[in-house]
């Protein structure tokens, strides 16, 4: 996962243009994608799709041609959406186009103007203090001209039609932990989950942040009926402890699957309440949709000092950090994927197990008893309005072993789905 997030960290990533689908190329030489391309001027819900942005070189040189701000460097050097430019300045009107952090002397800004014309440099303010008086060349070779949004989609196929999305976006330049991190945990959680096929389908969503989810909910209205559970998946490789953000609705299950997965877990982690900002689960959770979609972190936003700055480079992320995030992914999918109400098929009095077998299929476990209490668990309680997660929580026991009790009951005909 470092090195994937490695091979996009150069590209300069915008809501539009080459830099997205450079990117996508490379996500899709790991898990195919389904790359969609929306022409500028698409109305998508209340939003209409911006003209394409792409940059080619862009810099501030001094007197003697020197480069003292150089987007060949880095590409948070650039304001976002630049319009091109090609001038001479002198430096104290040059100083309304420079971005800088007077807190953070020794750090680059990241900044946009995506619905603005503008343009900009974002640049260290301790490279600022050090420019003399004078006159700059300012040159940014870009455009900004009807073209398309892109957007891709992977679709690892379950046993059921109903959906989970994962969504990331795509659009940050050199931001290795918001959120390229996000990408890589969310492409090897593709790969791990079609590795045996899963009970839901899982859609996994790479889009540019904000106006891409927009796009993708005006596009598929149709089937916003199948998506039963999503997480939104960003800053997801920093070293900070895990943090779930609730759905809108508070209690949709994928509420409750994280927060007991990270409970259960041990792990040091915490759960915050739904707030309509942060990333792209504000837009699937939108009251019109009000999606089942919550969004799983590490740090939060703008919850660490590297956030939208040049430290957040590649010795920011962790490959063990991104690791643990996609092992959360996959436990708490494994919980959602085997969540079920059953019924009991002989719920008058306690069924005999031992006379089919049950009793005797658990005499070698290590944890016999556990098992044992799991099944009577899953029979008492197996109404049809109480799911496994509901029995695991109420009788303390691992949500394993009472799948694992459903299953054996479920094969000898005593619950049934």
């Amino acid at each position: 996962m470092h090195e994937l997030v490695e091979r996009m960290y150069p590209l300069c990533r915008s809501i539009t243009g080459d830099g997205v689908r450079a990117t996508l190329d490379i996500v899709g030489e790991y898990i195919p994608l389904d790359v969609h391309e929306v022409p500028t001027g698409t109305q998508v819900l209340d939003w209409t799709v911006p003209q394409e942005w792409n940059i080619r070189d862009a810099y501030i040189a001094d007197a003697s041609g020197r480069r003292v701000v150089d987007f060949a460097e880095s590409s948070l050097h650039v304001l976002g959406y630049s319009v091109p430019v090609s001038a001479t300045l002198p430096l104290s009107e040059l100083r309304a186009h420079l971005h800088t952090l007077p807190d953070q002397p020794n750090l680059v800004p990241y900044r946009t103007s995506y619905y603005k014309p503008d343009w900009g440099f974002c640049l260290a303010q301790e490279t600022l203090d050090a420019l003399p008086d004078g006159e700059y060349e300012v040159c940014v070779d870009s455009t900004l001209e009807d073209g398309h949004l892109t957007y891709a989609e992977h679709v690892v196929p379950g046993r059921v039609p109903d959906e989970v999305i994962v969504s990331c976006h795509v659009c940050h330049p050199s931001l290795a932990n918001d959120n390229l991190a996000g990408i890589a945990v969310a492409t090897y959680l593709a790969r791990a989950l079609a590795e045996h096929q899963p009970y839901y389908t899982y859609r996994f969503i790479f889009a540019p942040g904000t106006i891409g989810a927009i796009t993708w909910l005006a596009r598929n209205k149709e089937r916003i009926g199948r998506v039963k559970h999503g997480l939104v998946l960003a800053c997801a490789g920093d070293r900070g402890a895990l943090t779930y953000k609730r759905s809108r609705r508070g209690d949709a299950e994928i509420d409750r699957v994280l927060t007991h997965t990270l409970s259960t877990s041990q792990r040091p982690h915490e759960t915050k309440e739904f707030t309509p900002y942060g990333y792209d689960e504000r837009q699937y959770c939108s009251p019109g949709f009000d999606l089942g979609v919550g969004s799983l972190t590490r740090t939060p936003y703008a919850g660490y000092p590297e956030y939208h700055t040049s430290a957040d480079d590649l010795d920011f992320v962790s490959p063990e950090a991104m690791a643990d995030t996609l092992a959360v992914c996959r436990e708490a999918f494994a919980v959602l994927d085997r969540n079920r109400r059953y019924l009991n098929q002989s719920p008058y009095g306690e069924p005999q197990l031992g006379r089919r077998g049950l009793y005797d299929a658990l005499g070698g476990r290590s944890d016999t008893k556990q098992a044992q209490m799991a099944m009577l668990w899953v029979l008492n309680l197996s109404d049809g309005e109480h799911s496994l997660l509901d029995i695991a929580e109420r009788s303390g026991l691992a949500f394993s072993a009472v799948a694992d009790a459903a299953d054996a009951l479920g094969a000898a005909g005593l619950i049934k789905a």
